[in-house]
């Protein structure tokens, strides 16, 4: 029998596991994220023992197996990755938990039962590179599995990682049809190739206090960012540990974008003076050197944690929009005839937010080709799925029933090409909803991309929208607000303030209701659904010049539509719901 404190040596697949936002579940709710996690120990541990692995190492919220072989060590990550997801059905976004994995083989110590080394390490950086919900492994790994399970993997290059001597190759792993791109750095000798989406790098943000205590509330407000940005399917994000070599020295922007293979560099600083913290964030185009956007945030230093949050969904919201914009313009200018998949995916967004009848057409042209070009492009289809919703909403339908059900063959093509894309999987889920009146679903398909990511202000607007239709207006107007929170400037804001006009207007708050309704078609007056709350809030809540107003123009703009077609616009489950809207267009004077 060997001594305890004798150190031995094997070859083994380590299998590391963590939880994501550990910290802040048990600050929030540190009873139930224990009860939570204990759920889910023990069905990661269940799976852990069919896969023939050794639990050898654990924490409060970390696991670290030793397996005898690879494919039971990635077998098992990616079956405990489905089972938790399936644990957290039905939490809310904010109170879920959700583990990263990463699988090494490798050679490590063994003392005591504990694992030691390189190997363990390797497979400990591999987890934090994952994201919630995900799996990475190591090329080794990779090797060893590749031939024998029946998975997807996707390269995510050469990774240098945390007190590793060498670079690592790195892939993430799902299983089959199930893929998320998480972006982290790719490391080469000559400068990568820009990716063929949106790509972004965020740098250490700038300590400018003169205290350097407060280099940990700079680094975690950057982390933050990071990770948020990250979850967005549509970017490229450069992970942490390559933007942080770049702290403390001084960066060229353009030379920094050339190094890390990106287009947007965010940059920023944190000064702290009289009890206060002001950050500012500032987002530039590495190859122009041009500034896209900057912004200033301010808070008391003893809210510091809430400050950090608020910046984060500050500037994660307003980041994301001012890079979708850049991207739109970047494609509008190139020739016509040198578009691909993605150019024409983003005309055809920057032709839908026009919201009149001939740009709605052009928009549907363009995700029509983006689809020819590339057929799994799931948010080419989820965005022309769309397009049937908003032709539905403005009464520009020709063929009724040949285009709902082309609306709803996109949303189902969306989904299933889009398991892992949260925009792809909202946007979807909204068309089942709305065109096929399948609220259930689609309010699930919604609420998983809004776990995916908590970010995602479509996800916000379109789960607001379903809430109302299902007649939890209260929940509803507060998922909207979330969603304008999160993208103040975003030019689909109409949308996000008619369905918070729509759920005053089901709480029998008619004048806040025709206030928002009046502000929309201030700024979009060809828009019909804003017209037509504008008019049946006028007539429920008693005032004559907004009612005289929304007619006249809704005559001009769709004369003769009557009540019968109207009062089915909106999915709606509650039948005192559907009266009311019916009430509301009778007595606005339309015809019956």
């Amino acid at each position: 029998m060997s001594e305890p404190t004798s150190v031995s040596r094997k070859l083994v697949a380590v299998f590391a596991a963590d939880v994501e936002g550990y910290s802040r579940l048990m600050g929030a709710d540190e009873v139930g994220t224990l009860k939570g996690l204990t759920e889910r120990r023990a069905i990661l541990d269940g799976l852990i023992g069919e896969h023939r692995g050794r639990i050898a190492n654990t924490g409060g919220d970390s696991v670290l197996v030793e397996f005898g072989s690879a494919v039971d060590a990635v077998q098992c990550a990616v079956e405990a990755q489905a089972a938790l997801a399936e644990a957290n059905t039905g939490v809310p976004p904010d109170k879920q938990i959700n583990f990263r994995i990463g699988v090494h083989i490798g050679d490590v110590m063994v003392r005591a039962g504990d694992l030691f080394g390189d190997g363990v390490n390797i497979a400990a950086r591999l987890q934090t590179l994952a994201a919630p919900g995900a799996v990475c492994i190591s090329g080794a790994t990779y090797d060893q599995v590749r031939k024998v399970l029946p998975m997807t993997f996707v390269d995510l290059g050469v990774q240098q990682v945390k007190n590793i001597q060498e670079p690592i190759r790195v892939y993430q792993v799902g299983a089959t049809g199930e893929l998320r791109e998480l972006g982290p750095a790719r490391i080469a000798e000559t400068p990568p190739p820009l990716p063929d989406r949106p790509s972004i790098a965020v740098l250490p943000f700038q300590n400018m206090s003169g205290d350097p205590e407060q280099e940990y509330f700079a680094d975690g407000i950057v982390e933050d960012i990071t990770t948020a940005v990250s979850r967005f399917h549509g970017l490229f994000v450069i992970a942490r540990n390559s933007s942080f070599t770049y702290k403390g020295k001084a960066i060229d922007i353009k030379q920094v974008g050339r190094d890390l293979g990106v287009r947007y560099v965010v940059e920023g600083s944190v000064r702290q003076s009289g009890g206060r913290v002001r950050i500012a964030g500032q987002l530039i185009d590495s190859i122009t050197g041009s500034h896209l956007w900057a912004d200033r945030f301010e808070g008391r230093l003893e809210d510091v944690f809430e400050l950090q949050d608020q910046v984060t969904a500050g500037v994660v919201g307003q980041l994301v929009t001012h890079v979708q914009f850049a991207e739109m313009e970047r494609a509008n200018r190139k020739p016509t005839a040198s578009l691909d998949a993605y150019d024409c995916y983003l005309r055809g967004i920057a032709h839908a937010w026009k919201w009149t009848k001939p740009n709605i057409e052009a928009a549907l042209g363009y995700f029509y080709k983006a689809i020819e070009l590339d057929g799994a492009f799931a948010l080419a289809h989820a965005f022309a799925g769309m397009i049937y919703v908003l032709r539905k909403q403005s009464r520009w339908m020709v063929d009724v029933e040949q285009e709902t059900g082309e609306a709803i063959r996109l949303a189902r093509r969306a989904i299933e090409l889009g398991q892992l894309d949260e925009a792809a999987l909202c946007l979807g889920g909204f068309v089942l909803a709305y065109i096929a009146e399948d609220l259930d679903f689609g309010a699930e398909c919604i609420e998983r991309s809004v776990s995916m990511n908590i970010n995602l202000a479509i996800g916000w607007n379109h789960s607001g929208w379903v809430q109302v239709y299902l007649g939890n207006h209260e929940a509803g107007l507060e998922h909207q607000r979330k969603a304008e929170r999160l993208s103040p400037r975003d030019p689909n804001i109409m949308q996000v303030r008619l369905g918070m006009a729509v759920a005053h207007f089901f709480n029998e708050d008619y004048e806040a209701a025709a206030r928002l309704a009046e502000r929309i078609v201030g700024e979009f007056p060809t828009f019909l659904p804003a017209w037509r709350m504008m008019a049946v809030s006028g007539a429920l809540g008693g005032n004559p010049p907004i009612l005289e107003k929304a007619n006249r123009k809704y005559l001009e703009l769709a004369p003769h539509e009557p009540v019968s077609v109207l009062a089915s616009s909106m999915p709606l489950r509650r039948l005192e719901d559907r009266e009311r809207y019916k009430e509301g267009l009778l007595r606005a004077g339309f015809p019956p």
